[in-house]
């Protein structure tokens, strides 16, 4: 069986600028609203919209994606937990948020612009601001990538990446006391079954001097962090120790390396990334056509269709987010798909009979 191209994903989570980290998730989620506010300005000047108006359909814009993806997530996701933990509700920066609350608190966040701010529909505005949108996702899933979140299955592909960042933190997390770091290096060995090609791996630990000895370090890794590993729920098993003891580096007194196993998986964060661009150009250029730029709705409802549409399609090549989704004909990102690609095919059939009203 010939090896597939293979890449290791282990960027860190961001740059550290010494005072604090600036987190790559967070600098392209802002850089995507960033183009978005100049992109907005050009057709704000285009259709002799007041500029000073533009300044408050960003913040709606922020703030309704903002809170609206994290309680879409806390609802549609994972209630059973923050109903239990209803502080843990604001904690965005420990991750958390789904496109679809996104998408239901905008479109609220633009009923109360146009009524409030803008002397033009609702429809009007969503129209054009949903260009920006698919923008935004573009980058925010970019994001997803950079913080080796919201991957695809395990599988052999031509795209296949093992992220290996969410096993350096779960060590860290919870033996971090002990351990200070960790590298993975690939080897040019693989573990070939009937339908997976696994990379093989030597983990680079890096004991803390107060595990004593390598007698301790090696009892202790093999007894918490290779169980640990192993029991990793399907979604988040990203690799395994396969080695029983180290090879101990004789130069340095608790550095050693052990086997272990990747899964390689589909990078459905630069699947999804790519469709969402690909749907911003597609968007911008109908837009530039006078005749369905006067179509009230059309362009939504095109956003609806194409986001949610290729959402529900691409969710069958990604691992799923809660245990809960396990044995569901749809996950619950399909399940919440299918509404918002049935209003998107009503606004874009019946967008011709709306064209007439207050622009």
């Amino acid at each position: 069986m010939d090896q597939l191209l293979s890449i290791t994903w282990d960027a860190g989570r961001g740059i550290d600028l010494g005072f604090f980290t600036l987190r790559y998730y967070s600098l392209l989620f802002a850089l995507g609203f960033v183009l978005g506010y100049f992109i907005m300005k050009r057709i704000f000047k285009r259709e002799g919209i007041p500029i000073e108006k533009l300044d408050t359909l960003l913040t709606y814009t922020v703030v309704a994606t903002i809170v609206g993806a994290r309680l879409g997530h806390v609802f549609f996701y994972q209630w059973d937990y923050y109903s239990q933990h209803p502080w843990d509700i604001i904690k965005v920066w420990e991750g958390g948020l789904a496109s679809h609350g996104a998408a239901v608190a905008i479109i609220i966040a633009m009923i109360i612009y146009s009524k409030k701010v803008l002397d033009k529909s609702t429809l009007w505005i969503l129209d054009r601001v949903v260009i920006t949108v698919a923008l935004a996702g573009c980058f925010i899933r970019l994001g997803n990538f950079a913080n080796s979140e919201i991957y695809g299955d395990v599988s052999n592909s031509a795209w296949e990446m093992v992220f290996t960042n969410p096993v350096r933190d779960r060590i860290l997390n919870t033996n971090g006391q002990w351990i200070d770091g960790v590298e993975f290096i690939e080897k040019e060995e693989y573990e070939i079954t009937d339908s997976i090609t696994y990379p093989i791996y030597d983990v680079e630990v890096h004991f803390n001097p107060k595990i004593g000895n390598r007698a301790r370090a090696q009892e202790s890794f093999l007894d918490h962090i290779k169980p640990l590993l192993a029991s990793a729920s399907k979604e988040d098993k990203n690799l395994v120790i396969t080695g029983n003891e180290f090879e101990w580096d004789e130069s340095e007194t608790l550095v050693g390396t052990i086997e272990a196993r990747g899964y390689p998986r589909r990078p459905t964060q630069i699947f999804e990334a790519l469709a969402y661009l690909a749907i911003f150009f597609i968007l911008a250029r109908l837009y530039l056509v006078a005749d369905v730029r006067q179509r009230v709705g059309m362009l939504f409802g095109l956003f609806l269709i194409l986001v949610f549409g290729f959402r529900f399609a691409i969710e069958f090549l990604k691992e799923n987010q809660v245990s809960a989704e396990e044995g569901r004909a749809f996950n619950i990102g399909q399940s919440l798909s299918i509404p918002l690609v049935i209003a998107g095919l009503y606004f874009s059939i019946f967008a011709k009979k709306l064209k007439n009203e207050k622009e």
